[in-house]
């Protein structure tokens, strides 16, 4: 079992890699009664193209397979719903999709281990026919159905699509109508088998466990399988540069919005890129800036914008967005900032800290660190990373990701009016 000590924030986390493969992650947190697991596989909406382990063979599924499959996954031969078994112990359980893994989870003060046992239980024992498979099609197809009429969604669908021409991460992670159409049991069982192999798994708990002793209850319940070898991905080749520089849709949102999106193509850090990002969005664009205050002014923005970075196995990219009665005169005041000014050494230890007090304040809710560890480890980090690297970047490292990254000519609008 690997160790890892933060004295800064007085945290020890636990990483053990099982002979079957599958890392555990256990982030204790004494003298608290609630406790949360969550078990993922890293088979998300863009894992839609792999070479099979066993056979060699190439296998293109139809998109929205990894959803379909995290739907059909609490069916049980008897008859029971898993989820519906662990909310009658009390329990708040759930699962979703995201485009590079799938996960299952719950929280909860009592029946933690009756809850453990459901758990891996499901997980462990797909049960899929041709009638519970055509049962959910039309389920999913009348969710597919509600994002399409949702304009937030419809604004980061297309903001994906504007920035990339071939990455996956464009799809919709649901599928559409059309591409659930196509899938049926043997589908789900071939990836099932491939992705749902302990190797290409990772589980995290937080809350007030000895490490070693819930990693043996979890080993109790691990069924036995045989070694895998590591599964091969295929992913599209992404030319450089963005797809489109604009795109609108017209939806019943009574005020526009926007999301403006900067393709990220460097070969950097990623951990320190997102910090970085993180200063210069609470810098040059956050509440305190003298372009909010403007906007605000000027009555072109009405509430905060949203500023992320996201980032994964295949892609990166920064988000900007919000609701105005003129995108395009912010989108320019925002390229026009970006462009032409940088982050004051006063801006930077201000956003700096504050920052920092929201990674540390992470560790207060054991749901935040089960969410945080497992999303980071997916992507091959430790979220002890961020304290640490926090304390390396300076000012002129966050000003030189801004002049690097920040360009007019990588950055896309989407609008839906």
């Amino acid at each position: 079992m690997e160790t890892v000590r933060n004295n800064k924030i007085d945290e020890t986390v636990y990483t053990d890699t099982l002979e079957n493969g599958m890392k555990i992650i256990v982030i204790p947190k004494k003298n608290t009664s609630k406790k949360y697991i969550i078990w993922a596989t890293k088979f998300g909406s863009i894992d839609n193209n792999f070479i099979e382990p066993k056979t060699g063979e190439e296998i293109k599924v139809p998109d929205g397979v990894a959803h379909y499959l995290e739907h059909k996954m609490f069916e049980n031969e008897n008859g029971v719903d898993s989820l519906y078994k662990m909310m009658a112990l009390g329990l708040d359980a759930n699962a979703y999709t995201t485009n590079d893994h799938t996960a299952y989870l719950f929280a909860g003060t009592d029946n933690f281990y009756e809850g453990l046992d459901e758990l891996m239980s499901y997980v462990q024992h797909p049960y899929f026919t041709d009638q519970n498979v055509e049962k959910e099609r039309g389920i999913i197809g009348q969710e597919i159905g509600r994002y399409d009429d949702e304009p937030a969604w419809k604004l980061y669908v297309n903001t994906m699509d504007c920035l990339y021409k071939n990455n996956a991460v464009k799809l919709d992670i649901a599928g559409t109508v059309e591409s659930i159409s196509k899938i049926t049991k043997e589908v789900l069982y071939s990836c099932y088998n491939t992705f749902y192999h302990p190797s290409n798994m990772i589980m995290c708990i937080s809350g007030d466990f000895e490490p070693e002793k819930i990693i043996e209850e979890i080993k109790k319940r691990l069924l036995p399988r045989e070694k895998m070898e590591e599964i091969k991905r295929i992913y599209p080749e992404e030319p450089k540069g963005i797809n489109m520089k604009e795109k609108e849709a017209n939806m019943g949102n009574s005020m526009p919005a926007f999301m403006i999106g900067y393709k990220d193509e460097l070969d950097e850090d990623k951990v320190k890129v997102d910090l970085a990002s993180q200063i210069i969005f609470n810098s040059l664009l956050g509440k305190a800036s003298k372009l909010f205050q403007d906007l605000y002014t000027e009555g072109l923005l009405i509430s905060q914008l949203d500023m992320s970075y996201e980032f994964s196995r295949t892609y990166a990219h920064a988000l900007i967005g919000g609701e105005s009665k003129e995108p395009r005169r912010i989108y320019e005041k925002i390229l026009e900032v970006l462009k032409n000014e940088e982050v004051s050494q006063e801006d930077f230890e201000r956003s700096k800290k504050k920052i920092y007090g929201s990674l540390v304040s992470e560790y207060n809710d054991v749901e935040d660190i089960g969410r945080m560890y497992l999303s980071d480890a997916i992507k091959g980090i430790n979220s002890i990373e961020y304290i640490d690297k926090i304390e390396e970047i300076d000012l002129d490292y966050v000003n030189e990701i801004l002049r690097k990254l920040y360009k007019e000519n990588e950055s896309v609008i989407s609008i839906v009016k």
